[in-house]
């Protein structure tokens, strides 16, 4: 075979080859050296600038404005929950104002952990009105003050002088409601602050019932009448709250803890009656 022969042989059959290749998809050629593509890139050095300067703006001509300084936005008004207590609980003109006013405060966290608004119960028209202290598991499913044991306890004690907070004559009714209309968790003493927040309600309440006499029953309630503690100091001697007589009493969850303590508690119950016919 003639070399002339031999290289025109061997073009067709790299031309052949090469067809091959493309038409099976490679695109690309052959280098002199292997390429291994899982290898990682080397990391390319990556050209930090400074930044640069700003353009100094053009003089303004002259007369024209100068720009504002900066000025940071306004801080929020800080709110006052007693203030904002105080202006809602004046808007009330009537109980039911007064629920929906208490509804919509929303500036005490209580409220977010309790299932209900504890309003009150009984005969808004009775002449004494009894204030506790703050809704237990029972009144925060119920809706209402003193329906657990120990509001089972305060209607056997005030039944024994003839009042009830389902009678519907004055005379003989009683009307009850707590300092703080949402239950505490764990049932915990209010704080002073939850106190003075809810304050003002409590007084507006006090005010639109207008009863003859005020029973606080226990520590809390008379601290929010009075600003003092002691209700074993305190207890069964008169005061005055709000220009109304106040009688301190012992609370009955107290009483069902120290069942002896209740003889001191009917004394208590026998100087209201008296009061209440005039002795």
């Amino acid at each position: 075979m003639r070399l002339g022969d031999q290289i025109e042989q061997d073009w067709d059959a790299a031309y052949a080859a090469l067809t091959w290749q493309i038409d099976c998809g490679v695109d690309d050629f052959i280098l002199d050296e292997p390429l291994d593509r899982f290898a990682l890139p080397e990391a390319r050095a990556v050209e930090v600038r400074a930044p640069a300067a700003p353009e100094r703006p053009a003089s303004a001509p002259p007369g024209a404005p100068r720009p504002a300084a900066y000025a940071p936005p306004p801080e929020r008004p800080k709110i006052d929950p007693v203030v904002e207590a105080t202006q809602a609980a004046a808007r009330a003109k009537t109980l039911e104002a007064l629920r929906a006013e208490i509804e919509a405060f929303s500036h005490c966290e209580l409220k977010q952990g309790a299932r209900t608004t504890v309003f009150a119960d009984g005969n808004p028209k009775a002449r004494v009105l009894i204030l506790g202290e703050a809704p237990g598991r029972d009144e925060d499913q119920e809706g209402r003050p003193f329906v657990g044991r120990a509001g089972q306890l305060l209607d056997l004690m005030f039944a024994a002088i003839g009042l009830s907070r389902t009678s519907v004559d004055a005379e003989t009714a009683f009307y009850i409601t707590n300092v703080l209309p949402w239950r505490p968790p764990g049932n915990r003493d209010p704080e002073p602050g939850e106190i003075a927040m809810m304050r003002p309600f409590v007084e507006r309440h006090i005010e639109l019932v207008a009863p003859d006499v005020i029973v606080a029953m226990g520590n809390t309630p008379l601290f929010a009448l009075t600003g003092t503690r002691g209700i074993m100091r305190a207890r069964g001697t008169w005061a005055e709250a709000l220009g109304r007589p106040l009688l301190p009493m012992t609370h009955p969850a107290y009483l069902l803890r120290n069942p002896i303590a209740k003889r001191e508690a009917w004394d208590d119950l026998l100087t209201l009656r008296d009061r209440l016919r005039g002795a």
